[in-house]
């Protein structure tokens, strides 16, 4: 039974009033919402004086989820985290102050949180402080929208001006001290700091960090400070818990930017199935499912779907940059009648302008719980000085008011975006999108932001591979080119008769010369006429020193072009001479597209008024535009080739007289960069296996900073899968062949890294054929299954007084290849295939899963030790 003071409210009198002993008329007549919720948090009984405040009637809320159906923006910690810690505790007794973004207006208010004296029922008293604004930014935007000038022109480039990285203000879900890097004095707080500290705010200015924040967290702030690591974009994060609230913990994340330390506090989740944080084997599958994907759409469609999974958005999206910063959702993974499917659209580039997107390039991720909440300002104490606080890599930096109104017009609430950053280049973005607000744990936010960059990974190994396949096939046909040109000094007929031709390079419909005003032409191309002119308009455009031209719609440069625009609106021209008299051309023909764009590109802003110049745009609707003397874009190797041939042909031809021996010179050149595919390559692998050992390094220093045991053995074994994958890639980098590992080599270096990452008291002796090359994918899977099995004769077959001896052995067999991995341990019991796993059971899963992805079998065996015996 709870004491019954604890459902004692004020009526509009200032007498105290017992909420249970009143009818449901009188509790209509109290001057405050009162909510009655169940265990689960659904509403039993609703006041009319909740009514008034919601804008919701009784008959509307009655049986639905307060929390998640209702009011959602108070699914957070701070607010229904509150509610299930104390149904936990059996005693709930909360009163705190909540900020309602989207009541009729927004409005500050005083909660109570009691248990009621009937089982099962418990009191939620919203008392009304006051009706807020919005926030000046918002106002501004709709007194522009109420005001705006529909004839007035409107220049987007004023989106790319707004100072998006000094809000002046962050979202409430968090709290923010600003201390100066040197002193570590406090110069800033957020307006709402009395939700973590017992003050307004008035007594921290001039203190120090450590007078508020916890001694060992605000030590490795220090320390990050001196070695300069908490700069561009680096984040210190610690779970903390301050003497202000012992009961609660926080999330504290720190950085440097502008000479100031930045943290932010965001209550943490009472238990993590709260709010559905992702586990890292969660996270460890998700990635296994992206790495095994073998296209970019097939990549793009299962990230889409796995990061929608663990956060719980209604949509998420995959939306790639093309080069004139023009959008294009190419993946969506959303719930059963969403909105609006975004898939296959375009939007124009005024959509993310260009601070925007440099700012994505710095900071990596941003999410969004309400899109309507009152943004909390930033307060400036006495030696802050005048300057904004910058805050770029924020976590809880509220968003441009301009973007929040896009928002609204797409019918977007709580979002998410993570930067897919390919070869330090902003690629595209992952968004999410959910129609109310939507809290997203820190742990998902993080699981969410690694999985983004495991699919960049494999985006650039994926493109790499594609660009380099495609780039050989056209070095070939070059060298046979050159290598026609070094038997003749016809160069003409040796570039456009005979089995290889200048048709067969760069996919195109037609392709000519033009030399001392004679036309050859081969395939579909403009007449001999047309190419005169053409080739006389290319000679006066053209600044002298530029050798080539390339353009995908050569009708809208070239006025002419547009009698011959389905023969060749594509054209790369690479002159062979300085006095120009020779010329090399390649056509493309029209292709006649459709292209589907999220509204109209012509209208990307709207006019606004006042401190509002200019707003987004409020439609969204298919707008197909119809495309004609367009063809498909030259790449820039392929332009870079045209250029080597055209050099190629002014040594061959414009100098007839040259010796055989220069000739030769030049088609060992271009041998030389035939060549250059296997080091390039080499390179990628290079690149990817370097990538990989820093994913694994990080996991090593995070397995450092954890005390629970099990939770180090998920980081070890995760460092270890990496390092396998690492050691496959750095095998291919060393190897003569781009195609085929040494195994015997990979198994070696990996069995040391394994043994280096227990601790070394462990002894892995290895025998293994020499030169036994197997393909890359079969490469890779056996080296993941060697380390799940060396991995386990660590755990299982050591003991507290010695460590394992493992003996590994790689060899040829006539099916293809024998992997052999057995310890001097105990053996393995009779149902350790049957019966319940030692541990998480996630490494036999994933020798499975490798075992079924090469068409391989396993034997196993005590003798005595356990054997394991993999035929693949």
């Amino acid at each position: 039974m709870i004491d019954p003071p604890h459902n004692r409210i004020q009526d509009v009198l200032g007498k105290s009033v017992d909420l249970d002993a009143l009818s449901p008329e009188a509790l209509d007549r109290l001057d405050q919402g009162v909510i009655a919720l169940d265990a689960a948090g659904r509403v039993l009984s609703f006041s009319e004086g909740a009514a008034s405040l919601s804008g919701f009637s009784a008959s509307a809320v009655v049986g639905r989820h307060y929390f998640r159906d209702i009011v959602p923006s108070t699914n957070v910690p701070s607010f229904h985290g509150r509610f299930l810690s104390g149904l936990r505790r059996g005693r709930l007794d909360e009163t705190f102050e909540f900020v309602f973004g989207r009541m009729p207006q927004p409005l500050r208010a005083r909660i109570h949180l009691r248990a009621s004296a009937t089982p099962g029922r418990y009191w939620l008293v919203i008392a009304a402080l006051e009706n807020i604004g919005a926030g000046r930014s918002r106002e501004a935007v709709m007194a522009a929208v109420g005001r705006r000038v529909r004839a007035e022109p409107v220049d987007p480039s004023l989106c790319e001006r707004e100072p998006i990285h000094i809000p002046g203000s962050i979202q409430p879900n968090a709290v923010m001290l600003a201390a100066d890097a040197e002193t570590l004095a406090i110069l800033v707080h957020s307006a709402n700091i009395s939700d973590v500290f017992d003050d307004d705010g008035t007594a921290l200015d001039g203190r120090h960090l450590s007078e508020v924040l916890p001694a060992g967290f605000v030590a490795l702030v220090q320390a990050g400070v001196a070695a300069g690591s908490l700069e561009d974009g680096r984040l210190l994060r610690q779970a903390v818990t301050l003497a202000s609230r012992p009961d609660d913990r926080f999330y504290a994340v720190a950085h440097v930017r502008s000479g100031r330390v930045i943290v932010e506090l965001e209550r943490a989740p009472d238990r993590p199935d709260d709010f559905g944080s992702a586990t890292p084997l969660e996270t460890e599958l998700a990635v296994v499912r992206l790495r095994g994907a073998e296209s970019l759409d097939e990549a793009a469609r299962i990230v889409a779907s796995e990061i929608r999974i663990l956060t719980g958005f209604e949509s998420v999206l995959v939306y790639r940059f093309d080069a004139d910063w023009n959008g294009e959702a190419i993946a969506e993974d959303m719930i059963p009648g969403w909105q609006r499917p975004l898939i296959g659209l375009r939007f124009p580039s005024s959509d993310i302008p260009a601070q925007a997107r440099a700012l994505y390039h710095k900071a990596k991720s941003r999410f969004v719980i309400d899109r309507d909440c009152v943004p909390v300002p930033l307060v400036a104490g006495k030696a802050a000085g005048n300057g904004p606080i910058d805050l770029t890599f924020a976590q809880n930096r509220t968003l441009s008011p301009i973007h929040l109104e896009y928002q609204r017009n797409l019918g977007v609430n709580g979002s998410m975006s993570i930067s897919i950053l390919v070869e330090g280049r902003l690629w595209g973005l992952m968004i999410g999108h959910h129609r109310q607000p939507h809290y997203v744990a820190p742990e998902t936010r993080a699981a969410s932001t690694v999985l983004t960059d495991a699919f960049a990974m494999r985006v650039q190994e994926i493109e790499a591979h594609r660009r380099w396949a495609e780039q050989q096939t056209h070095l070939d046909i070059e060298g046979r080119l050159v290598r026609g040109l070094t038997r003749t000094d016809d160069f003409v007929q040796a570039l456009t008769v005979g089995s290889t031709t200048l048709l067969d390079l760069f996919d195109v419909g037609g392709a000519g010369i033009v030399s001392e005003g004679h036309v050859s032409l081969i395939g579909a191309c403009p007449t001999d006429k047309e190419v005169l002119a053409l080739a006389d308009w290319l000679r006066e455009a053209l600044p002298q020193g530029q050798p080539s031209y390339t353009t995908d719609a050569l009708s809208s440069a070239h006025a002419r072009g547009g009698a011959y625009a389905a023969t060749a609106s594509g054209l790369l021209a690479a002159f062979v001479d300085a006095e120009r008299l020779h010329l090399l051309l390649w056509f493309r023909p029209e292709v006649p597209s459709t292209v589907t764009w999220g509204g109209d590109p012509r209208k990307p802003v709207i006019a606004g008024s006042g401190s509002v110049a200019v707003l987004p745009r409020r439609s969204f609707e298919r707008w197909v535009e119809e495309r004609r003397g367009v063809a498909t874009p030259f790449a820039d190797w392929q332009v870079s080739l045209a250029e080597q041939l055209a050099q190629a042909v002014e040594g061959v031809v414009l100098r007839q007289r040259r010796k055989i021996e220069e000739l030769t010179d030049l088609l060992v050149e271009k041998e030389r960069l035939l060549a250059q595919k296997d080091l390039l390559t080499r390179e990628i692998d290079h690149r990817v296996k370097n990538s990989l050992q820093i994913v694994s390094a990080f996991l090593h220093m995070q397995r450092r900073q954890i005390t629970d045991p099990a939770a180090r053995q998920a980081f070890s074994e995760t460092s270890g899968r990496v390092m396998s994958v690492a050691r496959v890639h750095d095998s291919l980098y060393q190897a003569g062949s781009v195609e085929e590992v040494d195994l015997g080599q990979t198994i070696d270096n990996l069995c040391k890294d394994l043994a280096g990452l227990a601790g070394n008291q462990h002894v892995v002796e290895l025998t293994a054929d020499p030169g036994l090359m197997v393909p890359y994918q079969k490469a890779v899977s056996l080296s993941l299954i060697a380390t799940e099995l060396v991995t386990n004769a660590f755990k299982y077959a050591g003991g507290p007084e010695r460590g394992a001896r493992v003996n590994v052995s790689v060899s040829a067999v006539e099916s293809g290849v024998k992997l052999k991995v057995c310890d001097d341990g105990e053996g393995l019991p009779p149902d350790w295939d049957t019966g319940k796993a030692k541990g998480t059971g996630l490494g036999m899963k994933l020798v499975r899963a490798m075992l079924d992805q090469i068409n391989a079998r396993i034997e196993v065996e005590n003798v005595p030790g356990a054997c394991f015996v993999v035929y693949a």
